[in-house]
């Protein structure tokens, strides 16, 4: 594979607030989407990702909840990195700006300025909106409340260090014009330059006093380094900048950046600020500033006040981590905002996935093993159809990388669709299962075999960047692995006489659209009970007695299956249930009938004490206990186990 040299990228590092929502999610499955195509493509890729841990709204956010802001980050940050790696991201290096090299660089980056003369003492009276961490003037408001997220605004004013941003206006106008491919799409640079480059720069407060959680001046201690100043630096500082000159060899490999892969929200602070920091410590500009739009909940943000709020790992709990890739990546347009709902997830999984290529698939191996013992065999019996499907085949490695280099993903990726939506139209062409009818056929019957192995060989090549594991799994079933880039445009490469494995797996599952929003429900009143204990700290009861650990030791508990169970005649309280409990079954009543029907009982795994002495319950006889939790207000939920475990399984 041809080596076409390094490729560094960033995604903005998630501000540590809160959890990330699916639209947050949307950020890192792009870049992650865009660095696995670019190593295809032989780049020597390195991918930054991290978080934002710096402000006055993480050390209210951390006072609220009774903990040091370097306990709130560590917490959040911890969440941010899970969800990161939960959809399978291949970053190089998470990185956080509570990182000790990171603080060290910073204040030196900002004595650097000072003493140069680009940062300067003076005082700040303005509107503050704390969600932004942002200043505005009466002017810059839209109906009185903050222009970027639309909250309330509060008068404030302080001793702060300012950034002269003016001084460098000409100079970015400039590098604009010397580089119309610095910010896309060109829409966004329009913006910059109309509304806020044209009316001319204010100078940019870059300290701040009113707080603590920040990194201080260490030449002013009262103060700490302001938000932007920390925070964009990062994509130096630790790819190793040193401010007094002696950067790594991973910087002066990768920098500048090749592009930053940002929300459209933030263009501004990446377009403006980011530039003029770095021609004022004379360090290359980045070569291109990706602003993508929004991922909606119908035509609004996501927002907890709201309720609308989308989370991958629920996503990823009902439909795999994959399918949730697939759609963030094909339904997010190049410059408008995109959609999500769980009705437009189960139909895209449902046509595209199940249907297109799952199918596809399937049927392939499935009639390689009717027909030919699951050996692909190149017959060499070529027909006129064939060569449009190679055509379309071997022409789509062209079109999907000039769209993945513009960064038109979704046109990508419908192209490595379209490649699947013909290799099903070439089966309806070929009618294998009328072929396999006449021994005469069998030469072409192979190669009409072959053709498709080989078609989805290429595509799934293709597809690795979107789902790797949905890739995998056809690499392993057709006993093949992925294409070299340099061989995707070349047919016929798949060995003839490779066998394909004897037992296709089902790639995706279809869904049902009533039966989804059942798991919401389910997922959602799990939530609220677990958010409910978070903000009350959980629940205090009356302690019984100390108990040895001999005590402990004489009680049983086993997992149960519970195969049949009724209500108790003449009790409005207790339930009858069958329990297997490995080989043997008891009987058990319990007074739950007020929380669980006979129904709901039938078929769970719940905790069980076996060697409960037996002892009658209105008359019905009982031989162990079921175990529950109670809340406040009297609710019950059965213990079960949070993986599947055998009846039968000791609990210990």
């Amino acid at each position: 594979m041809s080596n076409k040299g390094k490729f560094y990228m960033t995604t903005a590092i998630a501000y540590t607030s809160g959890k990330p929502h699916i639209g947050n999610t949307y950020e890192i499955v792009l870049s992650d989407c865009i660095a696995r195509y670019k190593r295809l493509e032989g780049y020597d890729v390195y991918f930054q990702t991290g978080t934002d841990e710096h402000g006055q709204k993480i050390e209210l956010k951390a006072l609220e909840k009774g903990v040091s802001p370097k306990e709130y980050v560590d917490d959040i940050a911890g969440q941010v990195k899970a969800i990161w790696d939960l959809m399978n991201s291949s970053y190089d290096n998470f990185v956080r700006t509570t990182d000790e090299d990171h603080e060290k660089q910073v204040k030196k980056i900002f004595k650097k300025l000072y003493d140069k003369g680009d940062i300067y003492k003076g005082a700040y009276e303005g509107l503050y909106c704390t969600p932004c961490e942002s200043f505005w003037t009466e002017s810059q408001l839209v109906d009185g409340k903050c222009p970027d997220c639309g909250r309330e605004v509060q008068p404030a004013k302080e001793e702060a260090y300012f950034f002269k941003m003016s001084k460098y206006a000409d100079k970015l106008m400039e590098y604009y014009e010397e580089h119309p491919e610095f910010i896309q799409p060109v829409s966004r640079k329009n913006e910059m330059v109309n509304n806020f480059l044209k009316p001319g720069l204010q100078d940019l407060c870059v300290s701040r006093t009113s707080f603590k959680w920040g990194i201080p001046v260490d030449f002013d201690p009262e103060h700490v380094v302001y938000v932007w100043l920390d925070a964009l630096t990062n994509y130096i500082t630790k790819i190793g900048y040193d401010a007094d000159g002696n950067h790594s060899d991973l910087y002066k490999k990768n920098w500048p950046a090749d592009v930053h892969i940002i929300g459209k929200d933030i263009v501004r602070f990446h377009t403006i600020y980011w530039p003029i920091f770095l021609m004022a410590l004379g360090e290359p500009l980045p070569k291109k500033v990706f602003g993508h739009p929004w991922l909606l909940v119908g035509d609004g943000k996501m927002s907890k006040s709201k309720g609308n709020v989308i989370y991958a790992d629920d996503l990823v709990k009902i439909f795999g981590v994959d399918a949730v890739r697939y759609f963030l990546l094909h339904e997010m347009p190049y410059e408008n905002d995109g959609s999500i709902s769980w009705e437009l997830v189960v139909e895209r999984n449902n046509s595209d996935l199940a249907n297109t290529l799952g199918n596809l698939v399937n049927r392939t191996i499935s009639m390689t093993n009717k027909y030919f013992d699951g050996v692909v065999t190149d017959g060499k019996a070529e027909e006129e159809v064939d060569k449009d499907l190679k055509a379309v085949v071997t022409g789509t490695v062209a079109k999907v990388s000039a769209k993945m280099d513009d960064y038109h993903v979704a046109d990508g990726i419908s192209e490595i669709i379209n490649l699947f939506r013909r290799c099903n139209k070439y089966i309806d062409e070929t009618t294998p299962w009328v072929l396999a009818k006449d021994e005469a056929n069998s030469a072409r019957l192979q190669t009409v075999l072959y053709n498709l192995t080989e078609s989805i060989c290429i595509g799934a090549t293709l597809l690795e960047s979107v789902m790797p594991d949905t890739a995998k799994k056809i690499f392993n079933q057709l006993g093949a692995k992925p294409r070299s880039f340099d061989d995707l445009d070349k047919f016929g490469l798949y060995e003839s006489g490779t066998k394909v494995t004897d037992k296709p797996e089902i790639l995706f599952a279809r869904f049902d659209v009533e039966e989804v929003y059942k798991q919401v429900e389910e997922l959602t009143a799990s939530q609220k009970t677990e958010e409910v204990a978070s903000e009350e700290g959980g629940i205090d009861i009356e302690a019984k007695p100390e108990i040895s650990y001999d005590d402990f030791m004489k009680m049983q508990f086993q997992v149960g299956e519970i195969i049949k169970c009724e209500k108790v005649e003449k009790s409005k309280k207790l339930l009858c249930s069958q329990v297997k409990i490995g080989s043997q079954v008891k009987q058990i009543v319990s007074g739950i009938q007020k929380h669980y029907s006979p129904e709901e009982m039938v078929g769970k795994k719940v905790m069980v004490l076996v060697n409960l002495k037996p002892a009658k319950l209105a008359g019905v006889l009982s031989e162990g206990m079921l175990l529950c939790a109670e809340d406040e207000e009297g609710n019950l939920s059965l213990m079960t186990p949070e993986k599947t475990m055998p009846s039968g399984a000791e609990i210990c």
